[in-house]
């Protein structure tokens, strides 16, 4: 059982910490890692357990998890306004504006991911990146413990 084993390590040392824990579980140890911080986890770890309100709100394998959550993906286009028009009007995706003015949507299947293309090119936002990206341990956190249940 380990309660945050990689505080106050340097780098190399937390290297060698998720290198240690790595082969523990490989060599069949069953390893228990109490961690907030969430990017080890995912990278140590196969199966989690998040809590929230001191019930388990998931429990069971990350790949999983990601899996329930849905793909995503990350839009970019010569013309992120018109594209950003073009997605909102279009009802087989949902997207979320970033900082970087990209665009994440989700769609509701490949389909939809074709169908988009297709409109953002003939509307002329000609696209630069449209990249499938899975969620983040730390994305998947706070929608299991934050907001509605």
């Amino acid at each position: 059982m380990l309660d945050e084993p990689a505080t106050g390590l340097d780098p190399a040392g937390m290297r060698d910490m998720r290198l240690l824990v790595r082969r523990l579980a490989d060599e069949g140890m069953t390893v228990l890692l109490s961690s907030h911080l969430l990017a080890e986890v995912e990278e140590v770890c196969d199966r989690v357990a998040i809590i929230r309100k001191g019930q388990i709100a998931y429990q069971g394998r990350l790949d999983d998890l990601r899996k329930e959550a849905g793909l995503s993906y990350t839009l970019r286009t010569t013309d992120d306004q018109v594209a950003a028009s073009v997605v909102q009007g279009f009802e087989a995706v949902e997207a979320d504006p970033q900082d970087d003015g990209s665009l994440r949507f989700h769609p509701r299947d490949e389909q939809a991911v074709a169908e988009l293309s297709s409109r953002l090119t003939s509307a002329g936002a000609l696209i630069i990146e449209m990249a499938p990206r899975s969620a983040t341990l730390e994305e998947l956190f706070f929608k299991l413990t934050e907001g509605a249940a």
